[in-house]
């Protein structure tokens, strides 16, 4: 897998994207292989751009339960073998921000949705030319990488999914409740949607 399998998996090349493959190719060479099933676990502590590189990169998923989430907003990946509490806690560094006067500004316009269609397209250029530049960041300027020791999380458990009694949409056996003596998934039982 390279960066153009990232970007496709993504959408579009950003800098966030960049920083994740740089860290998923990293992992990928000190564990010698992409993850079939769940032998490599990554722990990422953030839900940006950068954990579709490694999903791409390393074969973490939510779906195969070896891409674990915690909501810590940190550039933070912490990967390890199955049955190994050694791991590697990779940080990202901090950068120093884009002197770029134009590309600061259009940021919160795009952002924001009031760009013009040029806006958006200069923005989207120097965008591009920022996730490039991020390739040729040696690995110790980019991020910190530190062995750790580590419980692992437990492999991914399969349960059952049954209809809930209220909204009829199936959920986990784990995530149903008891209302008034029905079986009800979380939504219902706490009264609200998504």
């Amino acid at each position: 897998m390279d960066l153009k399998d990232a970007i496709e998996f993504h959408g579009h090349l950003c800098p966030g994207l960049v920083i994740g493959y740089r860290i998923g190719t990293y992992a990928a060479e000190q564990f010698k292989d992409r993850s079939e099933d769940e032998e490599l676990v990554v722990v990422v502590e953030n839900k940006s751009c950068s954990v579709d590189a490694i999903q791409v990169i390393n074969g973490c998923t939510f779906g195969k339960g070896n891409l674990v989430f915690k909501d810590l907003g940190k550039h933070v990946y912490t990967f390890f073998k199955r049955g190994d509490r050694n791991a590697l806690r990779i940080s990202v560094n901090p950068r120093k921000r884009s002197n770029d006067e134009k590309y600061n500004e259009l940021f919160p316009k795009v952002r924001n949705g009031t760009a013009t269609a040029e806006e958006l397209e200069e923005f989207r250029k120097r965008h591009a030319e920022n996730a490039y530049a991020i390739l040729d960041i040696p690995d110790e300027d980019l991020f910190t990488v530190t062995n750790v020791e580590t419980e692992p999380p437990e492999k991914a458990m399969v349960y059952r999914s049954i209809a809930c009694a209220e909204c009829g949409e199936e959920a986990m056996e784990t995530r149903l409740r008891v209302k008034e003596g029905k079986i009800v998934c979380l939504s219902c039982f706490e009264g609200h949607d998504i």
